[in-house]
């Protein structure tokens, strides 16, 4: 009987290791068990992979292969057609590899920082890039890395899902992150009302002098004079009060604490 390519070895390894982390998990899954399981002995499998986490990062070789791929095809097209083309196929690609992408999801942090680590880094950078197109602002590149988490988390957890209910889902979902925000909204992120904290009662139950003073009232919202500007400039400056925080202690949105702290 001849012995298998080395090729064949390899695959059957792999194929191996992926149903046993599987069964046990990477971290309670030996060497000595996947040799068992193919009549190899352990040097046969450091023969192919020198290390455990060599295994690991040759199971996701094909994922991250596919989504280099995926964005080399995306890069030279126009802004728009781009970001579809990495959201929709970025979806596909997970799909295509939904089995090793969930049972491995727990264990790719411990491939380390080596060449893997990094070329994972690059590939969501490069992704982040064309989705949100040239001279994107902060909150454009948030939504970008949201909708990337938006087609590849929900493979993990819906394991039950048949793919194609799934896949238009999770696009739906891409769809409405994305979606463009109102003109006030986008003028203005911040909220224009304040949810003020609950005051807090004195011993015998009444609330305490001027907490209901600092609450919002319906109405255009009210301006800082001058020593609440000071006043509020100091506890940002002191770091001891967040915007949120000092917009409720004040009365006001945190729009109108924001506009004072950058005024000149």
């Amino acid at each position: 009987m001849t012995a298998d390519p080395a090729d064949d070895t390899r695959t059957r390894i792999l194929r191996a290791a992926l149903d046993l982390f599987a069964e046990h998990g990477y971290q309670r899954t030996s060497l000595r068990q996947i040799g068992e399981r193919l009549r190899l002995t352990k040097a046969a499998i450091l023969y192919h992979f020198p290390a455990k986490e060599h295994l690991l990062a040759a199971l996701i070789e094909p994922l991250l292969a596919d989504l280099e791929a995926l964005l080399d095809s995306a890069q030279t097209r126009p802004t728009e057609l781009a970001r579809w083309t990495v959201l929709e196929g970025w979806v596909d690609v997970m799909l295509a590899h939904r089995r090793p992408l969930g049972m491995l999801f727990h264990d790719i942090a411990l491939i380390g920082r080596g060449d893997t680590y990094h070329r994972l880094m690059e590939i969501a950078m490069r992704a982040n890039d064309l989705i949100v197109g040239p001279d994107a602002g902060r909150r454009e590149r948030v939504r970008a890395v949201q909708a990337v988490a938006a087609c590849s988390d929900a493979v993990v957890f819906f394991t039950d899902v048949p793919d194609e209910v799934l896949r238009a889902d999770m696009l739906d979902g891409v769809r409405r992150l994305l979606a463009p925000l109102p003109a006030d909204a986008a003028a203005n992120p911040s909220p224009t009302t304040v949810i003020p904290a609950p005051a807090r009662e004195t011993p015998d139950g009444a609330t305490p002098p001027g907490a209901a003073s600092r609450r919002r009232r319906p109405g255009r919202p009210r301006a800082l004079d001058r020593e609440q500007v000071e006043a509020a400039r100091r506890m940002h400056a002191a770091g001891t009060h967040s915007v949120d925080a000092i917009a409720a202690e004040l009365g006001v949105s945190r729009a109108t604490v924001y506009r004072h702290l950058t005024a000149p």
